[in-house]
């Protein structure tokens, strides 16, 4: 297969998954107090936002990359 095609179907999945998912949860651990040998953390859960349209466009160069990889190959 050539390169435009695995990239193609990279983009294809990436596009479909973020549209999907709509973002990135992550949880984060920072110290709140030290005191001594104890110390205190607190876990907070964050959210990076994918926004729909970077799907959408992810997908579509990714259906156009196919359509150009088939075309070169016919």
């Amino acid at each position: 297969m050539k390169p435009i095609t695995w990239i193609g179907i990279v983009l294809v999945v990436l596009g479909v998954l973020s549209l999907a998912y709509q973002g990135i949860n992550y949880n984060r651990q920072e110290s709140v107090v030290t005191l001594g040998p104890v110390q205190l953390t607190a876990e907070t859960h964050e959210r990076i936002p994918l926004p729909p349209i970077l799907g959408g466009l992810a997908l579509a160069g990714g259906v156009a990359l196919l359509v150009v990889g088939a075309k070169a190959k016919a």
